[in-house]
């Protein structure tokens, strides 16, 4: 695919070409690879996730942003040093501005893991959720969704990485015991009293693939090479994939990881994205592939260093991301 094919649309691709021919799979495996390494963004479909388990995600979020807001601000992510929870309009930062957007952050129902002495700070991100306690079937509807997005991902990763020549098994290990999967609902109210346009600023993913639900309204651009933005109509059915950080430094730039943000919509927008992302403690080594020689290098940002060990870069945005929840918890670890 050439650059020019994709400067108009994203690629749509679809996951049960997996399931066909040895000329399907082929396919697929085309597809994937050329759309993963020029624009890293592509809409997925024949994943197999049916009308009716989305009715319930998208059915139990809008129940919770309907809620009065008090209810909304009774399990506030303020109250969590896990940075789990609801986060109000405003309250949020990209790139140290102001998104236009409230959010609940939900991740894999597990106890609290407070780090003992020599452990690193990042299992402060391991712990329990906070739920409304008027709205018990989001509880359910979220974590079923969690589960069946991490199906969906870790095939989709497999796959990804038999198109470029690599054991698909590669990273197994560090999705191992319990990956740090990570889910947002997320409502764009429209445009900041300010005039400010910014719903979630511009950005890359830390992890590995992030799947995004999007409603009928529309937001999202995707930055192109030139420095131009391209808008993603919601297609429906299909998830918005785009690849994260950690898969670009293990490729050497081979696989991209692609810069994009939401501009606020003229009326509300829901959406979410799912984060497919390994153990906190998971290091994650250089793929092994054929062309791994014709990597043309990881994006070099210093400002946004990247490590290894995975917790370390989610810690870093959560950290940056809510400042308040960080400074409330985690003092001690801004060096001020």
């Amino acid at each position: 695919m050439s650059r020019s094919a994709v400067s108009d649309t994203l690629p749509v691709i679809d996951l049960s070409l997996a399931d066909g021919s040895e000329g399907d799979r082929a396919r697929l495996h085309n597809a994937l690879r050329a759309a993963a390494t020029d624009v890293g963004f592509f809409q997925l479909v024949g994943h197999g996730v049916t009308e009716e388990e989305t009715a319930a995600l998208t059915g139990a979020m809008r129940a919770f942003f309907a809620l009065p807001e008090a209810d909304r601000l009774a399990i506030s992510n303020l109250n969590s040093p896990h940075y789990r929870g609801y986060t109000r309009t405003g309250d949020e930062q990209t790139a140290g501005a102001q998104d236009w957007r409230d959010q609940l952050d939900i991740g894999t129902e597990l106890p609290s893991h407070v780090p003992g002495p020599g452990e690193p700070p990042y299992w402060w991100l391991q712990g329990p959720n906070q739920w409304p306690k008027a709205l018990p079937e989001l509880r359910r509807a979220a974590l079923a969704w969690i589960d069946r997005l991490a199906g969906v991902s870790a095939r989709l990763l497999h796959e990804l990485l038999a198109a470029i020549g690599a054991r698909p098994d590669f990273y197994d290990d560090a999705f191992a015991g319990h990956p740090h999967l990570h889910l947002k609902l997320v409502r764009y109210p429209g445009t900041a009293p300010h005039g400010g346009g910014q719903g979630v600023g511009t950005h890359k993913d830390y992890g590995f693939i992030t799947l995004l639900l999007q409603d009928t309204v529309g937001g999202l651009q995707v930055r192109r090479q030139d420095g131009t933005f391209l808008d993603v109509p919601p297609l429906p059915g299909a998830f918005v994939v785009n690849l994260g950080e950690l898969l670009e430094v293990a490729t050497d730039g081979y696989l991209k990881a692609t810069s994009h943000r939401v501009v606020s919509p003229p009326g509300e927008r829901y959406s979410v994205p799912f984060f497919y992302n390994p153990r906190l403690d998971a290091h994650i080594e250089p793929l092994e592939f054929p062309h791994s020689h014709h990597a043309p290098g990881a994006t070099d940002d210093p400002s946004n260093p990247l490590y290894a060990e995975f917790g370390r870069n989610e810690l870093k945005g959560y950290m940056r991301a809510h400042p308040e929840v960080t400074r409330k918890f985690h003092r001690e670890l801004l060096g001020d």
